[in-house]
Order: C-alpha cells, then structure tokens, then sequence
C-alpha cells in the first residue's frame, strides 16, 4: 500500500511517496498529490522510499510535474529510489523531469 508521509526538513515541506507508486496506486496518489498542490504552489516529493515503480508510476510523476506547471507551481523530485532511477534511466527520462538526479556511491565504490 502506498502513501504520502509529510515531514519538515531544514525549514521546508517535504512530501515523500512511500511503498509503490505504480498501477495499483495511481489513482490514489494522483488524489493526494493533487490535493497538494491546492495548498503548496512549491512541492518537494520525495521518492526514496518508492520501491515497486512502473509505467504508470512514470504516467504519474510527469502529469503531476506538468499539473503543478500549468498552475504555476512547481515540483521537484528528490532522493530517487534505485527502482525509479533503473525505470527512468530505461525509458531516457531523467532530463524530461529536468530534476538533479543524485547517485548514491556504493559502499566502497571510488569514483576519480
């Protein structure tokens, strides 16, 4: 089951989708993130904890990205999951979410 939890970081609302955010979620997400925008222009969503993510899930974060732009709002995307980095990597979608999309460095990994 999917969810929307809301937490205060560093002086800012940040709404985080926990669990799946795909076709068994869609509908219900898409309700709650909407109604967000009612209430915060800005949006901060968290996708760290997303960990089962399809197309519709994909569907979903560029209609909302899109939604918040045509109320003149926007929505930035944060601290992306391995399975939604994996989805949006696959499908060539990282620049059309135009959102800093940061790689964790495995554990031991070096990088020059």
């Amino acid at each position: 089951m999917a969810r929307i939890a809301s937490r205060e970081e560093a002086g800012r609302r940040v709404f985080a989708v926990v669990g799946e955010l795909n076709i068994y979620s869609a509908a219900q997400l898409k309700d709650e993130l909407v109604a967000l925008l009612d209430s915060h222009g800005q949006l901060e969503v968290d996708l760290g904890s997303v960990d089962d993510f399809d197309s519709t899930g994909v569907q979903l974060l560029l209609m909302f990205k899109r939604e918040a732009q045509r109320r003149g709002g926007c929505v930035t995307y944060t601290r992306h999951s391995e399975r939604v980095r994996e989805a949006l990597d696959l499908l060539n979608l990282v620049a059309e979410l135009g959102d800093p999309l940061v790689i964790p460095l495995e554990s031991g990994e070096v990088r020059p």
